[in-house]
């Protein structure tokens, strides 16, 4: 079942990864493990046209993503190109490479917010599963310049099992650096994160831990921070309504100018996606068929076509469902009714102590 036309909803938030090019080695990095090429991003002029595009088509905030962004030298000319449409500009960076002048550049271009990620609250640890030595340093002095801009600051936790027994430490950090609002943001296994997803995954016990310290700390600085938090999807008993539903209040898209409804969604094989060169952000939205793959409830199985569930979580993710099942139709494993849910309980039970594979 299509459903372009009136009856489609228009999206709210814009992913714009401007480039996979990234100091960092993260194990958990969810870009693609084929990285898109410097010489194929798209050029500063091309980013204005589908901010204007987006804004047109109901977008209000872009979150400008990569890889690191700041390594396009033109990152200015594209903020300003943002708050030009009338959009909301987050900045998400790790941090690395971004001087204070040139955070002062930034905000003077338009900059509404910046959301920075912290590996840990150690900071050896930190530097080790970034990758970098030295980069927890240079987190800690740009969150700083940020504050000191009076722009929005959040901090983003990704936590697995080399950090999960440290929330708390993480959560006191992002206070100390100022920020409004933490992100727990629990591994979620794609890309790098699957490839390492052994030497990432905690146990069920260190998860149960971590969900009763993230209740105690938003009661502990209630009026002080913001803390969101998601329990890892492994250990779920429901899926997680992945970007709001398919195609329904979310688009992405990539340093090459492909458009895709999810930032994983190429994993899925026979799926067509078009691209920002040839086609309006619009006619993408309405018409493009991997938007249109998973819209509606045709696709859908059983348990999901008779549940009541179906209108919350849409049946979960597909990337999910296909990289565990090995069918994008099929229910997200992750969802307890699943015929496929033992794959899950099975996969978390897998853990290694082994050495991250980093990207090159």
């Amino acid at each position: 079942m299509a459903t372009n036309g009136s009856s489609l909803s228009r999206p709210l938030g814009l992913l714009a990864e401007l480039t996979h090019r990234c100091p960092l080695g993260c194990p958990y990095c969810s870009n693609p493990l084929a990285l898109d090429k410097r010489s194929d991003e798209l050029d500063a002029e091309t980013w204005a046209r589908v901010f204007r595009e987006a804004a047109a088509l109901g977008v209000l905030q872009v979150h400008l993503s990569g890889g690191e962004p700041a390594a396009r030298r033109d990152l200015e000319q594209i903020v300003k190109a943002a708050r030009g449409a009338q959009l909301y500009a987050n900045l998400i960076t790790s941090a690395v490479g971004i001087t204070a002048e040139r955070m002062h550049a930034l905000a003077d271009a338009g900059l509404d917010h910046v959301q920075i990620s912290i590996q840990d609250s150690d900071e050896k640890s930190a530097d080790r599963i970034a990758g970098y030595d030295g980069a927890s340093q240079r987190k800690r002095a740009l969150a700083a310049e940020v504050v000191k801009l009076g722009l929005p600051l959040t901090v983003n936790m990704v936590v697995h099992r080399a950090n999960i027994e440290r929330i708390e430490p993480m959560v006191e950090l992002a206070l100390a650096l100022g920020a409004s609002r933490v992100e727990i943001a629990h591994v979620q296994y794609y890309g790098w994160a699957m490839k390492n997803r052994a030497a990432l995954m905690p146990t069920r016990e260190q998860v149960e831990r971590a969900v009763k310290d993230v209740e105690m700390l938003r009661q502990k600085h209630r009026g002080h921070i913001v803390i969101d938090a998601v329990v890892p999807d492994y250990y779920a008993r429901f899926p997680k309504p992945c970007v709001g539903g398919w195609g329904r209040r979310s688009l992405n898209v990539t340093p090459a100018g492909r458009v895709l409804p999810c930032h994983a969604a190429e994993i899925i094989p026979g799926l067509e996606f078009w691209n920002v060169r040839e086609h309006s952000l619009d006619d993408i939205w309405r018409n493009a068929p991997a938007f249109n793959a998973f819209r509606g409830d045709d696709w859908m199985q059983e348990p999901c076509r008779s549940c009541a569930m179906k209108e919350k979580d849409f049946g979960g993710c597909r990337c999910q469902a296909f990289l565990i099942a090995g069918d994008a139709r099929v229910a997200d494993p992750v969802c307890h009714l699943s015929p496929h849910h033992a794959l899950v309980e099975e996969l978390a039970q897998v853990r290694a102590d082994t050495a991250y594979a980093y990207r090159g």
